[in-house]
């Protein structure tokens, strides 16, 4: 019997699911040094791939540009590792003989990984590495406009990891993916949480699933230049940031705001360096190609040159172009430059004063991207740091390109392709998501008092209004102490386990 696509594809979801609780049983009685070779290996395969599967993600997606895919599998592979080699992730992780608490890491099991098609070879090797460190099994849940590519890395990545003693099936991939099969993943069981990367509607999918989620939403930064900043290497730094991939990474700048004073300088540097600043009618006619009908941003537009989108547009732009820039005024859901623009297109806003900005910067991060990132140029700490207080972000990268800085290729933030978002962006993490956070913690306490040690430091007795009383051997005490509120006693109570060690 020939079942439907989306049967068949609920039916390997299944099948998958249950060799990965199998494998992740015997997986988690590895030790960190066991996982630790595992991983190596694992990245040396990645290492001696790069370009093979850069270039399968440019073919098949038609997005961004090979020779930056090769950087952004080394991220996703040799940065990633390098970063968390030394780290303890499973077994005893700290133990504090003083307070008599022991922390065991603890794998959260099988683990959901929805990889997007703007950098699905990367992605996929950065998820397989971190759910590895922890002790995890991963299902590796692929967009369909990426399957080649990402199946041929999960292949790579699976027989890496088998000959270097991993359990088989500990690394799977869908290979029949269906919105049902999708759907089958995220809802099943034995999932132990869900790493999306990928479009709002799949996050939103990712948290209303019932199992627990790590998801990241849109990116919507925008880059302040501020008035001592030093404008060429800033503006350098927003199109190195713009152009790397042509704009994939959810990181990047995706508007400029500046400083009245210092609008003409910032205007000619741009122009100097590949920007080109469109008209009102040819940014209308480059702002109907953004967003579709849908108010979703438009995929034909996504990963591709300034010159393909000035082509699309039908618009002339000078030979060399390296970024289309677009003065703007408003910020709204239907104003399509203040919304996330995967591709080297910036919107371009001039404000009086650097407390104009800032607000500016909080406006477009509501529109869309809140929790996110942004950047700021800048060389006036007070300036840096009254954004660090007030911008609704989780990264805020002050000197350095926004792809590159956001993902930790040029920070000292841990490398990742996926970007928590906090809470203000509806995200259960503001980090860099990394091997530790696919962990429980145990915590073993030891006892370190009885009840009679307890009560012995602050004695009761009954008898008063309350309830509580506190008997003292000096008169006025326990006169004092009959008048104690239920607020006073639990003050009290609080300071003695202070004063015992524990919070």
């Amino acid at each position: 019997m020939e079942f439907d696509k989306d049967l068949r594809s609920i039916q390997e979801v299944r099948d998958i699911v249950a060799a990965a609780k199998a494998a992740q049983a015997e997986y988690a009685e590895y030790t960190q040094e066991q996982m630790d070779k595992i991983c190596l290996a694992v990245t040396r395969a990645c290492e001696q791939n790069l370009e093979k599967l850069a270039k399968m993600a440019n073919e098949e997606t038609g997005y961004g540009v090979w020779q930056d895919k090769v950087l952004k599998n080394r991220l996703g592979s040799t940065m990633t590792y390098n970063s968390f080699k030394d780290m303890k992730c499973v077994g005893i992780l700290k133990e504090d003989k003083e307070k008599k608490l022991i922390e065991v890491g603890v794998p959260m099991g099988v683990v959901a990984a929805l990889i997007p098609s703007t950098n699905p070879t990367s992605t996929v090797m950065y998820k397989s590495l971190i759910c590895l460190k922890s002790g995890n099994a991963i299902i590796i849940s692929p967009h369909p406009g990426a399957l080649k590519c990402i199946l041929e890395t999960y292949k790579i990545i699976a027989q890496a990891a088998k000959s270097a003693g991993a359990p088989d099936k500990i690394v799977q991939c869908i290979s029949l993916p269906t919105m049902q099969g999708t759907d089958a993943l995220l809802k099943h069981k034995d999932i132990g949480i869900i790493l999306a990367t990928g479009g709002e509607a799949m996050v939103k999918a990712a948290y209303s699933s019932g199992n627990p989620a790590l998801g990241v939403g849109p990116g919507n930064g925008p880059s302040f230049i501020e008035k001592s900043a030093d404008i060429p290497k800033a503006i350098q730094r927003i199109f190195d940031s713009k152009t790397f991939d042509n704009g994939t990474i959810c990181a990047s700048e995706q508007s400029i705001v500046t400083e009245r004073c210092i609008k003409d300088r910032v205007i000619d540097e741009a122009k100097r360096q590949g920007g080109y600043f469109l008209s009102p009618e040819e940014s209308d006619k480059v702002g109907r190609f953004i967003m579709r009908a849908n108010g979703t941003m438009n995929p034909k537009i996504v990963g591709r040159s300034a010159q393909a989108i000035a082509d699309m547009a039908g618009i002339s732009i000078p030979a060399g172009t390296k970024v289309l820039i677009s003065p703007q005024t408003t910020v709204g859901k239907d104003n399509p430059y203040s919304r996330e623009k995967l591709c080297p297109i910036l919107a371009f806003y001039v404000e009086e004063s650097w407390q104009d900005a800032c607000k500016r910067s909080i406006e477009i991060l509501f529109n869309e991207g809140k929790g996110h990132t942004m950047t700021i140029h800048s060389q006036d700490e007070s300036v840096i740091r009254e954004f660090a207080l007030k911008k609704p972000v989780s990264r805020l990268l002050v000197n350095c390109p926004g792809a590159l800085g956001g993902t930790g290729a040029a920070t000292s933030l841990a490398p990742a392709l996926t970007l928590g978002c906090g809470a203000v962006g509806g995200s259960a993490t503001s980090n860099n998501v990394g091997p530790m956070d696919l962990i429980n913690i145990r915590r073993v306490a030891y006892g370190i008092c009885e009840l009679a040690d307890l009560r012995a430091a602050n004695p009761v007795s009954s008898g008063s209004a309350t309830g509580y009383s506190y008997n003292s051997d000096a008169p006025g005490e326990a006169a004092r102490a009959a008048t104690y509120t239920r607020e006073d006693v639990e003050s009290i109570t609080r300071a003695v386990f202070a004063r015992l060690g524990r919070q």
